[in-house]
């Protein structure tokens, strides 16, 4: 068959570990066969954001913001033992915090659902997506051992050198504080990226806080949603069908768990990445778990909700054969040879990746699964596939459905 042609480059963020291998094992025997790719690659590999003192990991979200749509590799966000591990000038920034810091973008992550891999929550019908927003609060809080009796304040001093005072708490003896902070800009960005999310995927969107006990804080995430809502959103809401409404966090919870699903539940950073753990957790496993970073502007930045798979990496060096879930890095690459497709008006790129997406859940509905989905599965008697048998098998199915 012809090749499927493209017109826009994608932008693609290779990775590290047992993910890079991954990586350049779908693109040979899923991508390359079928498409006249044409990606601006970039290495995001740790040795290599170690050369160029991370500015690889700026350069992509650049591009990111000019060609409109990336693909992600799971990268190592290095911690004291991978310092010296990679021999690293300095323990560098998490690449996801800078390209979500550099896009100003919403992180959405859903449940990849097949059959045979049943969710927990028996009456999740449909995906869950969780939209978390990508700046502020713990990630970005100051911190304090406080070593015995004293006061201490939030103290805000203005340009003109006045100040506003608010006690915190008088100690007595020993403690610990915090300082969380937001911006109101980056709630925006965060309000209308679900807003224009919930629209582009046509569903009900959620918001959840603690307004009723944080008064200041999570009660200005609230009025900047609802603001924004009434402004620029209500009625295209209308028009579309579909719903958004707030509630607190606790209230949400109980919902979510009695929902059937298909819906998206927005979530301030530390919430979102709780509720995107139960979520991938009741589902499966993070490898079964899609993720996109939108920014308000919409630009799409596709990745694998999961780490590096360090443990399997190490076998794979030692020659050991492995038997690693790909799915969710496959689903990064539909994901964003989709919304290429849907851009360029590409229609054949568009269903090239809705058939590749089938490929895949078909192989894992035959039996045939990695080792981490044949331990959770229905199916009596599932076939274990190592990592490239597994893709080698999508590879059969997808060929059949061409």
């Amino acid at each position: 068959m012809e090749k499927i042609k493209m017109t826009t480059p994608l932008v693609e963020m290779d990775g590290d570990e047992m993910t890079r291998i991954l990586w350049k094992l779908i693109k040979e025997e899923l991508l390359l066969p079928f498409i006249d790719l044409k990606t601006e690659y970039y290495d995001l590999g740790l040795e290599y954001r170690n050369e160029t003192d991370d500015q690889v990991t700026i350069d992509s979200a650049n591009a990111t913001k000019k060609y409109g749509v990336a693909v992600k590799c799971a990268t190592i966000t290095p911690n004291a033992a991978r310092v010296e591990e990679y021999n690293l000038k300095e323990m560098w920034k998490s690449p996801n915090g800078t390209i979500r810091a550099m896009l100003d973008g919403t992180v959405f992550r859903a449940p990849i659902q097949v059959k045979g891999i049943e969710p927990c929550v028996k009456n999740w019908k449909k995906p869950i997506t969780i939209a978390r927003h990508a700046y502020g609060d713990v990630y970005k809080a100051s911190e304090m051992k406080i070593p015995g009796p004293g006061r201490c304040e939030l103290v805000y001093t203005a340009e003109d050198g006045s100040e506003i005072r608010e006690l915190i708490h008088e100690f007595s003896g020993p403690g610990v504080i915090q300082g969380q902070h937001n911006l109101t800009g980056s709630i925006e960005s965060f309000a209308r990226s679900c807003f224009n999310y919930a629209l582009d995927i046509h569903q009900d969107l959620w918001f959840a806080t603690k307004d009723t006990i944080s008064k200041k804080y999570d009660h200005t995430f609230k009025d900047i949603f609802q603001e924004i809502f009434d402004q620029e959103y209500e009625r295209r809401f209308q028009e579309a069908g579909i719903e958004y409404f707030y509630t607190l966090i606790d209230d949400a919870v109980a919902r979510v768990m009695k929902a059937e699903g298909g819906f998206i539940w927005a979530c301030k950073n530390y919430d979102g990445d709780v509720m995107s753990d139960m979520v991938s957790s009741a589902c499966g496993s993070l490898a079964m778990m899609t993720s996109v970073l939108v920014s308000p502007d919409g630009k799409y930045e596709y990745e694998a909700a999961h780490g590096t798979v360090q443990r399997h990496y190490y076998k794979h060096l030692k020659g050991e054969v492995t038997s690693t879930n790909s799915v969710a890095t496959i689903f990064a690459w539909t994901g964003a040879l989709r919304k290429r497709g849907e851009l360029d008006g590409n229609k054949e790129l568009s269903a090239f990746a809705d058939k590749l997406e089938k490929a895949c859940l078909s192989t894992i509905e035959a039996g045939k699964m990695t080792k981490d989905l044949a331990l959770i599965t229905d199916f009596k008697q599932p076939e274990v596939l190592n990592s490239q048998e597994f893709i080698k098998a999508i590879r059969g199915n997808l060929e059949q459905m061409l």
